[in-house]
């Protein structure tokens, strides 16, 4: 698992070197929250398909609470 989060961490690093890059001296805004919404609804969406949209076992598999994660859901129109 050490391996994927590194995977993870580096695929990150790799898009967000490139984001500036791309910038071409524009100033970047809210990249906090862009990264967010970019990463958390795939990352919803591949563990829902994972559980076959069973939402009890996918908020455990994310550590978070069943509405929690009915509440992200909703705002990235999955339900």
């Amino acid at each position: 698992m050490n391996n994927n989060n590194d995977d993870i961490s580096l695929s990150v690093r790799l898009a967000m070197e490139q984001y500036f890059r791309d910038l071409d001296g524009e100033m970047p805004a809210a990249i906090y929250d862009m990264v967010l919404a970019r990463v958390e609804k795939p990352l919803l969406e591949v563990v829902l398909n994972h559980t076959q949209g069973n939402q009890t076992r996918a908020a455990e598999l994310l550590g978070l609470n069943r509405n929690t994660l009915r509440k992200k859901m909703k705002s990235y129109d999955l339900i």
